[in-house]
């Protein structure tokens, strides 16, 4: 009898009990939004595709002190979308992170999973967006995350007032945001 793949399957699952723990064990994330909203309108993917700026976002350990963020998508071969993220930390260094990320709602193209490491994904929602795609408003279910995006990286002062305005009408405790600074 080959006992290899039983070993494979249980050092795997060993492996996803200690990631579900260690998820479970670390510190959660204060929640900016009991009853995160559903997204207000469908998505175009091939208007949403390209670059976008962060402008805020509720600050994240992945993403601690980053500033100059960018999140870059494109269509991969395979149907699913691409994603690069980058930002530049305090020290000057730039990092960042690439990933895909594949549509879970057919219907409006406003939902999305989006993974960074592995078989491992998170919830993307695009809970509301401009008609012109030039602004978007980016967070999930629990409340816990919150971007305000851009296709200008500077867009000034009314634009960010704008998104921060219309984030506090979906529910979310802006006070919470980061701003992040762009070049």
């Amino acid at each position: 009898m080959n006992r290899k793949p039983i070993h494979a399957f249980a050092a795997l699952v060993a492996a996803g009990t200690l990631l579900a723990g260690c998820a479970a064990l670390g510190p959660k994330h204060p929640v900016g939004n009991a009853a995160a909203p559903q997204p207000a309108k469908s998505v175009d993917l091939t208007r949403y595709l390209g670059r976008w700026y962060e402008l805020a976002r509720y600050e994240q350990g992945f993403q601690k002190d980053c500033d100059s963020v960018t999140a870059d998508y494109s269509l991969r071969e395979d149907g699913g979308i691409a994603v690069l993220n980058s930002c530049v930390k305090p020290d000057g260094k730039k990092t960042s992170a690439t990933g895909k990320a594949k549509i879970v709602d057919e219907a409006t193209k406003a939902k999305l999973k989006v993974s960074f490491f592995g078989p491992f994904y998170g919830d993307y929602w695009v809970l509301d967006h401009a008609e012109d795609y030039s602004w978007s408003i980016v967070g999930e279910p629990s409340g816990r995350y919150l971007w305000l995006l851009s296709r200008d990286a500077n867009p000034g002062q009314a634009r960010l007032d704008e998104l921060t305005a219309r984030a506090r009408a979906l529910g979310y405790d802006t006070s919470m945001l980061r701003i992040t600074k762009q070049p």
